[in-house]
């Protein structure tokens, strides 16, 4: 199954739900899912702290499903 359908589902989401707060449209979040175009970093940012994730989990690159502790870099752009 694909993960970011996987952890969505986990979250009782449907695609519309996520699309709206990522202000995507519904097309584009679906494509996302079945890999049909890649995600922008800034959404793959988004999708991550809203699902309490890393990007690292999302693209498959650890099934460590816990996210990193925030950078001190990131604190300074909010």
């Amino acid at each position: 199954m694909n993960r970011l359908k996987e952890i969505r589902e986990d979250k009782n989401m449907k695609q519309a739900d996520v699309s709206k707060l990522l202000n995507v449209s519904q097309v584009a979040y679906s494509y996302y899912e079945i890999k049909k175009i890649q995600i922008p970093i800034d959404i793959l940012k988004k999708l991550a702290t809203m699902y309490d994730t890393s990007i690292d989990y999302l693209l498959y690159l650890t099934d460590e499903k816990k996210p990193y502790p925030k950078s001190i870099m990131d604190n300074e752009n909010e």
